[in-house]
Parts: C-alpha cells; sequence; structure tokens
C-alpha cells in the first residue's frame, strides 16, 4: 500500500510540474502592450455625404462575389436625433486605427481608412486629439502616409523583419475594433505570402488574430513587440471576425511611404505580359520538370517585354534574379523593380532556359485600352477532329481583322468535346511534351492528334475575343 501512495505521489508531482511548464510556455504581451500601446492611435474620417449611402454589410446578398473579401470600414452608428439639419451638409464618420513611425508625427494607416475624406483626426491613448494631413496614399497596396504636428517628440514602433516570421508564431494585434480604442487580441500565423483577389502588388500574412472594423490599419507586432505587418483585410461574409485575417507586410508598406513621402506618388515597374498559373497538366504539356513560373498568354505590342523578345507560351522562371514560383509572384517583383532600369528575365521556351534582358517600364495608374472587336464570320466546316470539334482556317479578312497570321477557328463544339472552347474561339498553338507547334491548317491539326495517344496530355493556346489562355486536354476521342 505504501507503495502505491510513492508511485502516486510522484505522478502528482509530475504532472504539476510538467503543467507549470506548460504554463511558463504560453505568451505573455504585457510588457508587449505596455511597451507599444502609446504608439498605436485611433483614426477618425469625416465625409460630407454626396450620395446615398451603401446599404448595410450584414444584409447584402451572401451570394454576391464581393462578399468574399471586403474591406473593413465600420459604417457610423447613428445617434441622437438633433432635429432637421440647419447648417452644413450631414456628414459620415469612418473609423480605423494607424501607428507612429517617427517621432514627429508621420502614421501609417489603410488607404480605405481615409479614402474620401474631408477631414482626418488621431487620438492617442492619453485622448489628446490632432488633425492630420494626407502625405499620400496607394490604393494598390492599401498603405496611406498621414501627418501630424505634435509639437514635442512622440513614441514610435520598432520594425521586424516578415521574412523571418514562421507559421504558427504568436502575433499580436492593437486597434479600434468597432470604436473601442487600444484593443488587443492575439493569435498565430496562420500562412504567409497569401495571393488574394485583385490584389497583385501584395504577398499578404494571413493570421487568425481577431480583426473587425476598426481594426484597419493598425499594427501586427511579433512578440519581440516589433510591427511586422498592417492588418488590411478579412474573409467574412458577415462584415465580421470569421477565422481570418489578412496584414500587409511592414516592408512592402515601408516601401510605399517612402515613396509617397518622397514624391507624394508610387511608382511600379511593368513589362506587358498576361499571364496565367502554370498547373501540374500545363508543366507536363511544356516540358518542365514541375509547376512553376509563369505562363504567357499574350504579350502588348511595344511593350517592354515585346521589346526583349518575350513571346506568348514563355514560362518565365526568374524575373531580376528572383525566383517567380507562382504567377501571383510575378507582379509583385515586376511592380518593385524601379522603372528605367535594367532587368534579366529568364524564360523556359520549347524545352530549354533562355536570357533576355529587359528595360523596365512604368505601370499607369489608369491604363484604358479601346480595341475595335473583330466581327464574326462564319468559315467553312470540316469534319469533327479527335478533340470532337470542327474547325477551319482563318480567311484573309479575319486574319487582317484579328491580326493573326494563323490559327484555327472552332465553328462546332461536339457533345463529346475534349477541350473546354467555346464556338468562335481561335486556336493558335499546340504544346506537347515541350514542342510548341502553331497552326496554320485543319490537316495540320488532324496529323497532330492522330500521332497522340489516347492518354495523351497536352495543351491548346486560344484566343477569345482580345484575351489569350491555354487550355489543358487530358485524352482524345477515338473518333476523327
Amino acid at each position: 500500500m505504501s507503495l502505491l501512495k510513492n508511485w502516486t505521489a510522484v505522478l502528482l508531482l509530475a504532472f504539476a510540474s510538467g503543467a507549470g511548464a506548460q504554463g511558463r510556455e504560453l505568451p505573455d504581451f504585457t510588457r508587449l502592450v505596455e511597451d507599444q500601446g502609446q504608439a498605436v492611435v485611433n483614426i477618425s474620417t469625416t465625409q460630407a455625404v454626396r450620395r446615398q449611402a451603401l446599404p448595410q454589410i450584414p444584409n447584402m446578398d451572401d451570394e454576391e462575389v464581393q462578399e468574399f473579401f471586403r474591406r473593413f470600414i465600420p459604417r457610423q452608428q447613428p445617434g441622437p436625433q438633433q432635429g432637421p439639419q440647419q447648417g452644413p451638409r450631414p456628414e459620415s464618420r469612418s473609423l480605423g486605427s494607424g501607428f507612429i513611425i517617427s517621432g514627429d508625427g508621420y502614421i501609417l494607416t489603410n488607404a480605405h481608412v481615409i479614402d474620401g475624406a474631408d477631414e482626418i483626426t488621431v487620438k492617442f491613448t492619453d485622448k489628446r486629439e490632432y488633425k492630420a494631413k494626407v502625405i499620400g496614399a496607394d490604393r494598390r497596396t492599401d498603405v496611406a502616409l498621414i501627418k501630424i504636428e505634435p509639437g514635442g517628440a512622440l513614441p514610435a514602433v520598432k520594425f521586424g523583419d516578415p521574412n523571418r516570421l514562421k507559421v504558427g508564431e504568436w502575433v499580436l494585434a492593437i486597434g479600434s475594433p468597432f470604436g473601442f480604442e487600444n484593443t488587443v487580441t492575439a493569435g498565430i500565423v496562420s500562412a504567409k505570402g497569401r495571393s488574394l483577389p485583385q490584389e497583385n502588388f501584395v504577398p499578404f500574412i494571413q493570421t487568425d488574430v481577431a480583426i473587425n472594423p476598426g481594426n484597419s490599419g493598425g499594427p501586427l507586432f511579433n512578440m519581440r513587440g516589433e510591427v511586422v505587418g498592417i492588418n488590411s483585410q478579412i474573409y467574412s461574409r458577415t462584415g465580421g471576425f470569421m477565422g481570418l485575417s489578412f496584414a500587409i507586410p511592414i516592408d512592402v508598406a515601408m516601401d510605399i511611404q517612402k515613396q509617397l513621402r518622397d514624391t507624394g506618388r508610387v511608382s511600379r515597374g511593368r513589362i506587358g505580359v498576361v499571364i496565367q498559373e502554370v498547373s501540374r497538366d500545363l508543366a507536363t504539356s511544356f516540358g518542365l520538370d514541375r509547376p512553376r513560373g509563369a505562363l504567357v498568354n499574350s504579350v502588348e505590342k511595344g511593350s517592354p517585354a515585346d521589346k526583349a523578345g518575350v513571346q506568348a507560351t514563355d514560362i518565365i522562371v526568374k524575373f531580376d534574379g528572383k525566383n517567380v514560383e507562382a504567377s501571383g509572384d510575378l507582379p509583385r517583383i515586376v511592380g518593385g523593380t524601379r522603372p528605367g532600369s535594367k532587368a534579366e528575365v529568364e524564360v523556359w521556351r520549347k524545352g530549354q532556359t533562355r536570357s533576355l534582358s529587359l528595360t523596365v517600364g512604368e505601370l499607369q495608374e489608369e491604363r484604358v485600352a479601346a480595341r475595335d472587336k473583330p466581327r464574326a464570320q462564319k468559315p467553312v466546316e470540316v469534319a469533327a477532329n479527335r478533340l470532337g470539334l470542327v474547325v477551319s482556317e482563318l480567311n484573309a479578312k479575319q486574319r487582317e481583322e484579328m491580326k493573326l497570321s494563323h490559327g484555327l477557328v472552332v465553328t462546332e463544339v461536339k457533345p463529346d468535346a475534349r477541350a473546354e472552347v467555346r464556338r468562335g474561339d481561335v486556336i493558335l498553338t499546340l504544346v506537347h511534351k515541350g514542342q510548341h507547334t502553331d497552326l496554320k491548317s485543319v490537316e495540320q491539326l488532324n496529323k497532330l492528334l492522330g500521332g497522340l495517344d489516347r492518354n495523351a496530355v497536352f495543351t491548346l493556346q486560344v484566343r477569345r475575343g482580345e484575351s489569350v489562355a491555354f487550355i489543358t486536354v487530358n485524352g482524345l476521342t477515338d473518333k476523327g
């Protein structure tokens, strides 16, 4: 019996020691908040009402695509009735967060927090308030720089390296969700380098930190008390937190603010290509070792890429010494390259790597391409091929209108069609095992298809309207 008691005592002691050790491993954010909390500010804006307000987010149709990712500017809550307006036009207010990056009053926040503001008010934890002026804002990255005149030195944040962040690492946010100033929430890094729809220039940090309306523009801290990001977006179908938040890496934001401070605008590089992701099937068709790079659909005539010799069907695998692992990497790398600078482009073309040199152009904020749409012409039909398609050759008028030297027009899509194309599409090229063949005749296409195995995987370059894309085909029919 005494032996049993001794063993019980040992087990209880071991359990208590283990629990104590586990407790000591849990993060303590108190010192971080005490040291850095004063550098986080509340930002409110005032804007004269010029148009009818949008409906509340929770009441919007859940099927709307824009609900997938949305900015989170809170809506003004109705206050006490003041009676009929007699003076100035009514005003709407939005609320967000920001943080001091230098003691002389420069503050970083989100561009959407101050968008359209007629007046910006910055409020500190000690209730001091200042009017701020906008130094500059960049909608493409959602970064804005504002300035106050404090009349003395202000506490500023420390900066960390977001590249050193690890998935699973603890992070902390300070902001003003729903107007509750200096609210602290914590979580972990869920993913890095996340690309979001319509957000080509930011490799977002994804976290599970609770972010809500009013956190916009607030800092994301690592455990060393360093700012590693700016909280910018959430995934939500209701307008509130659902477990996924996205922050702009601070190195991206600091590069943007420097340009805004120096010139009041952001200058980005461009090379003039339309690209798509390289899937496993596409990599196989092009003879690439694995899915990587950015597949060039089309090259803008006269663009830097065109002058350098980049071609449609090239796969860009490296730009300016940086690897392009996914198509989303290329816009960020090119955009971060200064216009006018020289850059080496490494492309995969017809089974081998080639190096090209180009001079980077400048991305314009508003680019309008006015092009005449080709008029539909009815080609002469021929028998369906092993793709389950009826195609015909371009006539002289079509080649002139579409500015094409080759291609086959799809005139009918059979029920057993193996390619996801539509009537009116023009098939330009067939790619199989790294070999690219421009299609110039129906006989040529049928001969190529006849030489392929029934389970062959290959790719078609297809033009639809003014767009060009690559479509992978998995297997053929026995007909044709």
